[in-house]
C-alpha cells in the first residue's frame, strides 16, 4: 500500500517511481482478463454488447477490467479516489479531490468489437488537474507506453523497454494522427488548412496520443467529443516525453472539470 499525501499539501512527486512500476502491473493483469474474452471471439462467440445513454457500446470486457483495476487501486492507493468510465457512467463518482486517478478500463470498445487490436487499458494519476502518470496499454498489440512527469516514459514490447521521446517537426511537415472510428473529416481539412502535412495516419484509442509520445506523430487535432478518462494516462505519457495537450484557445488542458467532458483539443509534439 502506497501512503496518499494529504489534500492540503504541494504535489511532489516522490513516490512516482514506485507507483508506476505497479500500475503497470495493474494495467497488464486488466489486459489479460480482456484478451481472456477477446480470444472467445477467435472461436466464433461474438461479444455481448450493450448500449449505454450516450449509445456508445459497452462490453464483460470493459466490466471485468475495471473491476480487476478498481480492487488494485484500492488497495494500491486506498485514500486517492478513482473515477472509471463504466462506474461513473452507473452513477458511482467520488469527489475527484487535488489527486485522483482516471481510468478507462477498456479504451476503443469499438476496435474490441471489430477485432483490429487498437483497444488500450487506460490509467491516469491527477494532481493539481494535471496528469502526472499513466499508463497505456494494448494488450493485442503488445505494447505498454508508461510515464510519470519528471521520470520520463518508455515503451515495453517484445520483451525489450526503450525511453519515448516527442521529436521536433521534420521539416518535410508533420505527421497528422487522427481517429480511426471517430473522425470528422471536414473538421480536420479545415483545422488543417495552411499547415505543412507530410502525412496523416489513423489510430484507435489513447494510441494516437503514444504516437505522438514516441516520435512517429507530431499533431493529433481531436475536434469531436471526449472525457478526461479517454485521454488522461495518454496525456501524462505525453507530458512524460515532452509533448503538450492544449484547448484550442492555446491553454493547458486539465482535468476535474464539472461533467468531466473536454472541450475540443489539440496534442503536439515538441513546440
Amino acid at each position: 500500500m502506497i501512503r496518499s499525501r494529504p489534500q492540503h499539501e504541494t504535489p511532489v512527486k516522490d513516490d512516482y517511481p514506485e507507483l508506476l512500476p505497479q500500475v503497470e502491473a495493474l494495467a497488464r493483469r486488466a489486459g489479460a482478463a480482456i484478451l481472456e474474452l477477446y480470444a472467445r471471439q477467435e472461436n466464433g462467440a461474438a461479444p455481448a454488447v450493450a448500449y449505454k445513454t450516450d449509445a456508445s457500446p459497452v462490453t464483460a470486457a470493459d466490466h471485468a477490467a475495471e473491476a480487476l483495476i478498481l480492487h488494485g487501486l484500492a488497495r494500491l492507493t486506498p485514500e486517492i479516489p478513482v473515477i472509471s468510465e463504466e462506474a461513473a457512467c452507473a452513477g458511482r463518482l467520488p469527489e475527484p479531490g487535488a489527486r485522483f486517478w482516471l481510468v478507462d478500463p477498456l479504451d476503443g470498445t469499438k476496435e474490441f468489437i471489430q477485432r483490429n487490436g487498437e483497444f488500450t487499458v487506460n490509467i491516469g494519476l491527477i494532481e493539481a488537474g494535471q496528469p502526472v502518470l499513466g499508463v497505456v496499454l494494448a494488450p493485442v498489440l503488445d505494447r505498454l507506453y508508461a510515464g510519470a512527469v519528471g521520470l520520463g516514459a518508455h515503451l515495453a514490447t517484445a520483451g525489450q523497454i526503450r525511453p519515448l521521446r516527442c521529436r521536433a517537426v521534420p521539416a518535410e511537415g508533420c505527421t497528422v494522427v487522427s481517429s480511426r472510428s471517430h473522425g470528422d473529416d471536414d473538421a480536420l481539412t479545415a483545422f488543417l488548412a495552411g499547415r505543412r502535412v507530410a502525412r496523416a495516419i489513423s489510430a484507435g484509442s489513447s494510441l494516437k496520443l503514444c504516437l505522438l509520445a514516441s516520435g512517429d506523430a507530431d499533431l493529433y487535432p481531436r475536434l469531436g467529443r471526449t472525457m478526461e478518462w479517454d485521454i488522461a494516462a495518454g496525456h501524462a505519457v505525453l507530458r512524460a516525453a515532452g509533448g503538450h495537450v492544449r484547448t484550442l484557445h492555446g491553454t493547458e488542458l486539465g482535468y476535474g472539470k464539472p461533467g468531466l467532458a473536454n472541450p475540443h483539443f489539440v496534442a503536439s509534439g515538441l513546440d
